[in-house]
């Protein structure tokens, strides 16, 4: 049997909906600290420039990942050890880049706050500024 042609409308709709809540997601801060590189990533910084050379006709990135990925694999312990100290150097100077930023953060909520409170100070002086105008207003009608 036959699906009413509507039924096709309908799907599309409901695909339409999920891309739009897609939408919807808080937009991501640009001064927020990357994450650093795990140990394999920073053995494939080194194996990437390795490959090339001895590989110049291969230009395919799937080929150059999948060789780090195999030799990855075969490597003992003691031959990733190096690239995990460099990973771990990473994770902590990162450690240290976000405990700043989020410092900085806080420090930046508690500026909207004292924002706040200036506003709230400069709309008690419009007032006082406003009386003032209305006495003197109230003193020219009684001459």
């Amino acid at each position: 049997m036959k699906k009413p042609s509507g039924s096709t409308k309908n799907s599309d709709a409901k695909l339409a909906v999920k891309k739009t809540a897609a939408k919807g997601k808080a937009a991501k801060d640009p001064n927020k600290p990357k994450r650093p590189a795990s140990a394999f990533f920073v053995f494939m910084e080194d194996f990437r420039t390795q490959f090339k050379a001895e590989n110049p006709n291969v230009k395919s990135v799937a080929q150059v990942g999948k060789a780090g990925g195999a030799k990855w694999k075969a490597m003992s312990d003691s031959e990733k050890a190096p690239f995990q100290a460099k990973a771990d150097k990473r994770k902590k100077e990162y450690e240290k880049v976000m405990a700043a930023y989020n410092k900085k953060q806080d420090a930046g909520g508690k500026v909207e706050e004292e924002d706040d409170e200036v506003a709230e100070d400069s709309d008690k002086s419009k007032s006082e500024v406003n009386d003032e105008e209305d006495d003197e207003d109230s003193d020219e009608e009684a001459e």
